[in-house]
């Protein structure tokens, strides 16, 4: 009996110190987040509030920004490789020609946001909610999008080669001109979306929702729709050669506009 009563009693105690160091873990997040601090690399913001501020041009590299409010701040020209926005909101925010390689915006909300000519290669959207965004012209080589939703974003002439869309809601979304080569976007929903004149040779469409998508004018020389769906997807003057098509039939080389 007592080496069970011990054993309880050694469960209850693990039991409060569990507790105990969550509080203290919680509290010195509390404690480390200065919201008076001033803008620097590396400051700590995580929760804090700076919607509507100007941060133009300035250094905010590797700062850890998650879950702040920064609805409608303006990034315009700013420097933050590996800044941390995870689970912020970034609604309306402008990051136009900001240089944000490796950032981490997973879960993010930003509608509206806008990555006007942004650098932000390997930088992960995964999970986000970013409803009409604009990413014209911007650089997001090997960027990671899985299951972000991406609704009437616009892509136009970016840079996405390697990138990740795998499982993404791309509806009436716009990637005209964009280099998307050798990127993932199985199983993504894209119905209405456009990628007129887009180079996306390589690139995985496999099991896709691509209904009423339009690919005038668009490379997919050796890309892969194994199972995808087509229904009335527009491939006119599209390059087709050696593309993988839903039915699994291999496309004649010369073939332009249809699978031959």
């Amino acid at each position: 009996m007592k080496l069970v009563f011990y054993k309880n009693k050694s469960g209850t105690r693990k039991g409060y110190l569990y507790l105990a160091a969550s509080v203290v873990l919680l509290m010195s997040a509390q404690v480390l987040a200065n919201c008076d601090a001033e803008p620097a690399p590396r400051v700590y913001w995580a929760g804090c509030d700076k919607s509507g501020q100007d941060f133009t041009g300035m250094d905010l590299s590797e700062a850890v920004l998650t879950r702040a409010n920064l609805q409608g701040a303006n990034f315009s020209g700013a420097r933050m490789k590996d800044t941390d926005f995870n689970f912020a909101d970034i609604s309306g925010a402008v990051f136009d020609k900001a240089r944000m390689q490796g950032a981490r915006l997973v879960h993010v909300k930003a509608e509206k946001a806008s990555f006007n000519a942004t650098i932000m290669d390997e930088a992960s959207f995964s999970r986000s909610e970013m409803k009409q965004a604009d990413f014209t012209r911007a650089r997001l080589k090997q960027a990671k999008f899985y299951e972000a939703r991406l609704v009437g974003a616009d892509f136009t002439d970016t840079l996405l080669q390697d990138a990740n869309f795998a499982r993404a809601f791309l509806v009436d979304a716009v990637f005209d001109g964009a280099d998307l080569s050798q990127s993932d976007m199985s199983s993504v929903s894209a119905e209405s979306a456009s990628f007129k004149n887009a180079s996306m040779t390589s690139v995985v469409l496999d099991n896709a929702d691509l209904k009423f998508v339009d690919f005038t004018g668009a490379d997919l020389s050796k890309a892969s729709m194994r199972d995808a769906i087509i229904d009335d997807a527009i491939f006119d003057e599209a390059k087709l050669g050696r593309a993988m098509w839903f039915d699994l039939k291999r496309c004649r080389a010369s073939s332009v506009g249809s699978c031959q």
